[in-house]
């Protein structure tokens, strides 16, 4: 059984803590769906509740961590701290949103530029998931592996697909195409951080998006990372927090599908 740090049980309890309000609100979705006002201000409030969890759990036990948050942006308690928690306290809105029992909790934590620790938590499988540098990628006690598959025609992918006139939708329809004649599926989840720990995991044999910001995949980068997996930017460079695009896949099938997407 691995033996968790102090740092990431002060992770997974904030995450326990944000995801019991989560799990209250979601069960009011389906109330809201047919109200008048609609679900949307709902929503909105749910993700703003968990997010303050979150912030109140990290502070009371890191007091002299900055913080990147989803919701209310670049927050820094000690604008000298070299540690900075990078918090998405609901990724997966739109499916929480309609009812989709598919969202997480997701949590990094950044120190001197580096991403040290990452949980990803799902309130409704429960199913929680951790890595920390040089110790390994884990869902709960169990030890994760990337997918061994080397061949793109037995490979099941992950992606984003861009909405409401948000990123390239030419591009993306020329990467799916190309994926989905090479490839045995894509899946379109709308949850990046779970995408990632599913590739850590072995379910999905790769995963690619564009336009994601730090806190979407800040945890899942080391999840896959720790799990012995690859990730980059979709041309090959080092991928950053800043990066505009993301491609994760095993050592192996990582420039096969690169090449794909591409072309």
């Amino acid at each position: 059984m691995p033996r968790r740090s102090a740092v990431i049980n002060v992770m997974v309890r904030a995450a326990d803590r944000a995801a019991r309000g989560l799990r209250r609100d979601f069960g009011e979705v389906e109330n809201l769906q047919v109200s008048r006002k609609g679900p949307s201000d709902f929503v909105s409030a749910a993700d703003l509740r968990a997010e303050e969890t979150l912030r109140q759990e990290l502070a009371k036990a890191r007091p002299g961590f900055g913080f990147l948050m989803e919701e209310s942006g670049t927050r820094h308690d000690n604008p000298e701290a070299d540690q900075r928690w990078i918090v998405d306290p609901l990724d997966g809105t739109t499916n929480f949103l309609h009812g989709l029992p598919h969202f997480a909790v997701s949590i990094a934590l950044e120190e001197r530029g580096e991403i040290t620790a990452g949980v990803v938590y799902d309130p409704i499988k429960e199913e929680l998931f951790w890595a920390e540098k040089g110790i390994g990628a884990y869902l709960g006690d169990q030890r994760l592996r990337v997918s061994g598959r080397r061949s793109l025609s037995d490979c099941l992918l992950a992606t984003g697909i861009p909405f409401q006139g948000r990123g390239d939708a030419a591009r993306f329809t020329r990467e799916l195409a190309g994926a989905m004649a090479a490839t045995a599926g894509v899946r379109r989840w709308g949850t990046a951080s779970l995408d990632l720990a599913y590739v850590a995991a072995g379910r999905f044999d790769g995963f690619w998006e564009w336009g994601l910001s730090a806190w979407d995949f800040a945890a899942g980068w080391l999840l896959v990372r720790e799990a012995g997996g690859f990730v980059t930017e979709m041309d090959g460079r080092g991928l950053t927090l800043d990066s505009g695009s993301l491609l994760a896949a095993n050592g192996e099938l990582h420039p096969d599908l690169m090449k794909l997407l591409k072309g």
